[in-house]
């Protein structure tokens, strides 16, 4: 590889050219790489591939439920066992219980569709599962550079994607390089693959310029705010999977929660609030409070005396698409593909992207690799969505198209048609409903809502923001400027806060944005951008649009293991 020199704004830097450049180190970008490696290796030529992450290391900032369809990795990774992979604990039981304020009903087992359950499925870490993966990536020849984080897509004289160039270090919160200043680097490939994750901050840009959302449905999200606790193991039953829906949220609210028995007496749970809820009064993360303490959620927490003995060790936040196959942008254009969540191929009505994640990227380097060895480079690699469309994974998200669309009728409602589709047609649907509004559009005035007072926590089995973002392992270089940028900065006082309240202080799950008086007494929006875990709930559910999540400087942001 030649290094080239190319400029930016602080002058010439260097480039590095590959066939492929992968954006994300997540179960996405890494299948990616992992399956153009393995491709070249069966057919005896070489294909250069590079990994870019932004988090310190590969899975830091991954973050899901999570439980793991195996499906889509045994096509990657055949003797994943062997290898050690991280699916330690299968699924043995799923309850899904809907909850009133004191009580819950269970719903029957014989009674659940095949979307919700999970007979052959692992309760894991994703973030584990991640680092364990970029070591087969690493194994099989895959470059990856972790703590860079991929921050401006290169073009062509043609309007094609080139490549992405990489964020500077050492820039001050003024803007001005510092001492310890390194300009960033170009990274040219004949194909790029966007794998950032859901909203990605690169793959928001491509799909506005290429308008690959064109005749889509507007893409729509939930954030997911979980904790990982150590429980009395006579509470404890490895493998059990409980779901529920209702308390504490209204019926005309998406959400639901989560609660996974993991090994090594540990429990993941956690709570998805959909965006497009419209009371700004609403705080995802104190519903997630409020909800462990139903008497028939809190019991796990507890001894037989009724007191809180259980150990909280880790939490985090992430949005999620939801949207389905109705959302789904057009995944190619010249130069480039996106992948797994970047796409938005997430399975809401399963509550899993993993699997869609690997498969995806695993389709796109098959194309990659083709294209590559046949000589092409900058155009679209039209097999790749072409695939998808023959595969599994399609026929599986247009079951499930319906899912989301159906809880803006309500709880009920949705529960009713769901269960019908799903449990009577088997996913044969015959008719498809459509959404036009994006999520930040559903916020109503705050005049128009009802308040909702949230209990204080009690520092045992509910917490504030800034106790839960500590045990996140959140850092940022703090001489660096702010990576949750304004438009314009009279809009959070003079919409945000007089028409609905301020609710990016309620929205955010990290105690980032924080509305204060100045000595006059007037107010302003404070950003603490320290906090940040890297979410993206602002990005997606400031009303007014006003708020943009840029990346900040690499290795910057949660630490998440075992998450």
């Amino acid at each position: 590889m030649t290094p080239a020199e190319i400029l930016s704004t602080y002058g010439p830097r260097e480039s590095m050219e590959y066939d492929v450049v992968v954006v994300g180190g997540g179960p996405g970008g890494l299948s990616t790489a992992i399956r153009l490696k393995q491709l070249a290796a069966a057919k005896g030529t070489d294909v250069s591939v590079v990994v870019l992450e932004k988090g310190g290391e590969p899975g830091a900032h991954i973050l899901s439920g999570a439980i793991m369809d195996p499906k889509a990795l045994t096509e990657l990774l055949p003797n994943w066992k062997e290898l050690g992979a991280p699916l330690n604990q299968a699924v043995t039981d799923d309850a899904w219980s809907f909850l009133s304020e004191t009580s819950a009903l269970r719903t029957p087992n014989v009674l659940l569709p095949e979307c919700a359950q999970n007979h052959g499925n692992y309760i894991i870490s994703l973030s584990n599962f991640t680092r364990w993966l970029a070591q087969q990536a690493e194994n099989l020849g895959v470059e990856i550079f972790p703590g860079f984080t991929a921050a401006e897509v290169l073009y062509n004289e043609d309007g094609s994607v080139k490549g992405v160039a990489t964020g500077n270090l050492g820039v001050g919160k003024d803007g001005e390089p510092t001492e310890n200043f390194q300009l960033g680097m170009a990274l040219h490939a004949k194909y790029t693959v966007f794998a950032e994750g859901a909203r990605g901050h690169l793959g928001k840009q491509l799909i506005a310029k290429f308008h690959l959302d064109e005749g889509r449905d507007p893409q729509t999200y939930g954030i997911g705010i979980k904790e990982v606790w150590e429980i009395d193991p006579s509470r404890h039953t490895p493998g059990f999977v409980m779901h529920s829906a209702g308390w504490p949220m209204d019926n005309h609210t998406y959400g639901g929660a989560f609660m996974y028995h993991m090994e090594d007496n540990k429990i993941a749970i956690g709570y998805v609030v959909g965006l497009d809820y419209s009371n700004p009064w609403l705080s995802p993360f104190e519903e997630f409070q409020r909800w462990k303490t139903h008497p028939n959620i809190s019991w796990y927490f507890k001894n037989e005396q009724g007191e809180v003995n259980a150990k909280r060790l880790g939490y985090g936040a992430r949005a999620i698409t939801a949207g389905g196959l109705m959302s789904l942008p057009k995944t190619v254009f010249p130069g480039g593909a996106l992948v797994g969540c970047d796409a938005g191929y997430l399975n809401v009505s399963r509550i899993k992207g993993s699997h869609a994640a690997i498969k995806t990227g695993m389709l796109a380097a098959e194309a990659a690799y083709d294209a590559v060895v046949a000589g092409r480079q900058h155009d679209e690699l039209s097999a790749y969505p072409e695939a998808f469309e023959k595969s599994w994974l399609y026929t599986e998200l247009n079951k499930s198209r319906n899912f989301k669309s159906w809880f803006k009728k309500g709880l009920t409602v949705a529960t009713l048609m769901n269960g019908f589709e799903q449990f009577v047609l088997r996913g044969h649907i015959p008719w498809t409903l459509r959404r036009d509004k994006a999520d930040h559009t559903y916020l109503k005035p705050a005049a128009e809502c009802a308040q909702i007072e949230y209990p204080k926590p009690d520092g045992k089995l509910t917490f504030d923001r800034l106790s839960s973002v500590f045990i996140s392992n959140t850092n940022h270089e703090e001489n660096q400027p702010a990576h949750l940028t304004l438009k314009d900065a009279s809009v959070p006082v003079s919409i945000n806060l007089a028409k609905y309240a301020g609710p990016e202080s309620r929205y955010c799950p990290a105690g980032v944005y924080e509305f204060v008086k100045n000595e006059d007494n007037s107010d302003r929006l404070q950003i603490n951008a320290q906090n940040c875990v890297h979410c993206k709930t602002c990005d997606i559910k400031d009303p007014t649009q006003n708020i943009v999540w840029v990346t900040p400087e690499g290795g910057g942001g949660p630490n998440y293991s075992g998450m």
